[in-house]
């Protein structure tokens, strides 16, 4: 199967060699949130002690391996990425996406390797939603609803998606057969969403800078806002720009439960192979001496 990579492998994964690519690796608005999501971590190093635990790591939803990975083929994809996830001890989670087909191989790749994962689904009306939690019941340890992507660029004009409120989540929430995440939560507004609805996970996300929203980056918000929603559900999940086990730390100390990446893992899948790529991911889950001093965007370089 012939690959043709969407990334381009800079030294640095920061959100300023694939500016505007979408469909591709990149984001919108100038990959502005994205570039903020990788950068904002520093801010929070001299906060933590060299020692500090870090938040556990877990494969985050994604989708599109023709469009945005560059796969020849679609289904393959999935199943190289839970192979390089779970060769790094990553948890797993998969995603949803236009055509069913995309969501389908996920949870194919799962039930090939006899595991589970959180299954993600993009905020259609409530009766294809509940489909979709029936056709994953066999591979969910999570049941969740990504609320934020109804505006995403590449589904624009391909489905009908919609902008959740707390009536159409609570239907979702009593079927989930398995704890329910909210994904997405990026404005103030979530936090009156996750206040009503009291999920079993709170999932701070701006889809990677992938979708229209507020100007800002996920760490900011997880440190402005993550106290009060502990309050309102039983954990709190962080995506977006996480590169080093120091921004593990950091998202532990802040209050996270888990952490996910998404980028990395496509990055070390299409640059070394299943093979190869669980080798390329220890950078982030093992500790780096030079990690502790790099609180500045040029010493990180």
């Amino acid at each position: 199967m012939k690959i043709e990579s969407k990334c381009h492998f800079c030294p640095r994964c920061d959100g300023q060699g694939c500016i505007n690519e979408l469909p591709g690796m990149g984001g919108v608005g100038n990959n502005e949130n994205f570039i903020l999501n990788c950068s904002s971590w520093r801010k929070y190093y001299p906060l933590v002690e060299e020692d500090a635990p870090p938040a556990p790591l877990r494969l985050a939803p994604m989708t599109g391996a023709i469009q945005n990975v560059g796969y020849g083929e679609e289904s393959p994809f999935y199943g190289d990425l839970v192979g390089v996830a779970l060769a790094a001890g990553l948890r797993l989670s998969i995603g949803d996406g236009y055509p069913d087909e995309k969501l389908l191989s996920g949870i194919g790749a799962l039930r090939s390797y006899g595991v589970k994962g959180a299954v993600f689904c993009k905020p259609y009306p409530n009766h294809r939603i509940l489909e979709r939690f029936e056709w994953a019941r066999d591979v969910a340890e999570y049941l969740g609803v990504d609320i934020d992507s109804y505006a995403i660029k590449t589904m624009r004009d391909l489905v009908h998606l919609e902008q959740k409120d707390a009536r159409t989540l609570r239907e979702l929430q009593r079927a989930a057969h398995v704890p329910f995440v909210i994904k997405g939560i990026f404005k103030q507004e979530d936090i009156e969403l996750v206040r009503e609805l009291r999920p079993d996970v709170a999932f701070i996300s701006n889809h990677g800078g992938r979708v229209e929203t507020v100007r800002g980056s996920t760490v900011d918000f997880l440190a402005t806002y993550g106290k009060e929603l502990r309050r309102y559900c039983g954990a709190l999940w962080v995506d977006g720009g996480i590169r080093s086990y120091r921004d593990l730390q950091v998202a532990r100390a802040l209050g996270a439960e888990e952490a996910l990446i998404g980028r990395p893992a496509v990055t070390a899948l299409l640059k070394q192979g299943v093979a190869g790529a669980p080798a390329v991911l220890q950078d982030i889950l093992e500790p780096l001496q030079e990690e502790v001093s790099c609180l500045e965007p040029e010493i990180c370089r």
